[in-house]
């Protein structure tokens, strides 16, 4: 009899422990190059899936040649579940700034067009206000305009579409490509100008 008292208060013990612990939550980056920001937040600890994609746009279900392409409307983004006990929304947006550069309105270093602007797409209130409010702060510390749009996901229409398996996690599946690209790209560099020992 205590060793079934016992059981059936530690099931519910762990049934509460389980209901407190925080449900994972998702928020979605554009920041240029979706190979180079799907590396900076595959890195960041308490992010437990990062999927590359595309966003924004109005066309269902678009192909990498639909968006680069253009015509779509989408960006390429990231998409990034996290743990919030573990990482907060803030601390995901201080690394997106600085794998990324705000202060152009197409462009993000050598990636040119539609498709690289960069955007931060939000799915509660609180995201957003905090999107808003870190926007501003970057501005601040840079002394410059900052192009990156704040998207309530609600106002999107159409969901996160993930792109191919191939472009998933490139920085790894493809390495000596993408360090290619990367090099080539002078990525390093122009972050470490712009963001200096910030720089992602």
């Amino acid at each position: 009899m205590l060793r079934r008292l016992f059981v059936t208060s530690l099931l519910a013990f762990s049934f509460a422990g389980n209901a407190l612990a925080a449900e994972a939550q998702v928020a979605v980056f554009a920041g240029g190059c979706f190979w180079s920001t799907q590396k900076a937040f595959d890195h960041v600890k308490g992010v437990t899936n990062t999927r590359a994609g595309f966003m924004g746009g109005s066309v269902k279900n678009p192909s990498y040649e639909d968006v680069v392409s253009g015509g779509t409307g989408h960006v390429e983004a990231v998409e990034v579940t996290y743990d919030p006990d573990q990482v907060s929304y803030q601390q995901l947006l201080d690394t997106y700034w600085h794998s990324t550069d705000p202060t152009t309105k197409a462009r993000v270093i050598c990636d040119g067009g539609d498709n690289y602007r960069t955007a931060i797409f939000t799915f509660s209130d609180a995201q957003y206000n905090a999107a808003v409010a870190s926007k501003q702060a970057v501005g601040r510390q840079l002394n410059k305009p900052i192009y990156t749009l704040i998207v309530k996901s609600t106002n999107t229409g159409l969901p996160f579409y993930p792109a191919e398996d191939y472009h998933q996690h490139y920085w790894q599946t493809h390495a000596a490509h993408y360090n290619a690209y990367y090099i080539g790209c002078g990525r390093g560099p122009a972050l470490k100008k712009l963001w200096g020992d910030q720089a992602g």
